[in-house]
């Protein structure tokens, strides 16, 4: 122990070695020494554990949204992605990037769920115009909500109860974690969907064994990874892999929406393709839920 750490500070050091050692196999050793990365990283994470609660208590989280852009589905109705941001006490933003991997480590992601599909839900309701004009809200869920049994009563019932035709309603999971917990996904997929909600398997093509596994996967839409969408222009290896993509998805009955699209070249060779959606910064940053429902209202009647 050095001179200037208090005990407490040992106690959360020596905690952090043990969810390493755990992480790594069990049975294990880890020893704490100040410049290690990992478990600087760790620390970070468990800093972030006490103000995800914080914001919850305190709801400084906030719905933000990114518009999903039809590209060869012929839509004229708005479709967009609920985006969770969490705001610092200092009245800061903190990125996603930092607060989720903390969330889903130490599994309390459930609990920023619940909190956006509430909040989703009762912002639709208090604007009807919204709803009409509608063609698909999509809600991210963590892969560990859908072995959540408390979560996924609560969803249910949200869903059910709220009012909302759930037809305009998409359920998005990672591709990684749907086939990480298959048997968990295909029920809660199956019974969203007999409510009438779609099913979004986000980040397609990341996995080894996609294709094997899409057919067993009872999903409406497919997102396709980024990571081949991004340099399609010039990549002929990634346009192939998306074009295969998207085929198989078309033969299945299925939907498609490209991820990262940042420019006009990426959306020609999308449009080539027949893929129904895009989304990316090409149509616009994520903001807040309002804020894009507004912005696309008036976009609206500025194509009238």
């Amino acid at each position: 122990m050095r001179l200037q750490d208090s005990p407490q500070q040992v106690h959360a050091q020596a905690d952090t070695a043990c969810y390493a050692a755990k992480d790594e196999g069990r049975n294990r050793l880890h020893l704490y020494h100040p410049d290690d990365e990992e478990l600087k990283r760790r620390e970070l994470e468990m800093e972030y554990v006490n103000h995800i609660h914080k914001a919850l208590a305190e709801q400084r989280f906030e719905l933000h949204a990114q518009q999903i852009a039809p590209v060869a589905s012929g839509s004229t109705k708005q479709h967009y992605e609920i985006l969770v941001r969490m705001r610092n006490s200092d009245g800061s933003m903190v990125s996603p990037g930092l607060f989720m991997p903390a969330a889903e480590r130490y599994n309390i992601a459930h609990l920023i769920d619940r909190y956006v599909v509430k909040g989703v839900i009762e912002w639709l309701q208090a604007n009807n115009e919204a709803v009409e004009k509608l063609e698909l809200c999509s809600i991210n869920l963590s892969g560990q909500s859908m072995g959540n049994r408390d979560f996924v009563g609560f969803l249910i019932e949200q869903i059910r109860d709220s009012g909302l035709p759930p037809s305009k309603l998409c359920l998005e999971i990672t591709e990684t974690a749907a086939i990480g917990n298959m048997s968990e996904a295909i029920q809660l997929f199956t019974q969203l969907k007999n409510l009438g909600c779609l099913i979004a398997l986000d980040d397609f093509g990341s996995g080894l064994s996609s294709f094997g596994y899409l057919k067993r996967m009872p999903v409406d839409i497919i997102k396709i990874d980024g990571m081949f969408v991004r340099d399609i222009a010039e990549d002929e290896m990634d346009f192939a892999m998306v074009k295969a993509i998207n085929e198989l998805a078309k033969k299945m009955g299925k939907r498609t929406v490209a991820e990262f699209v940042e420019n006009e070249a990426i959306l020609m060779r999308l449009q080539s393709l027949g893929v129904d959606y895009a989304q990316g910064y090409l149509f616009g940053k994520p903001k807040p839920l309002a804020e894009l429902v507004a912005e696309l209202s008036q976009d609206e009647i500025s194509v009238l």
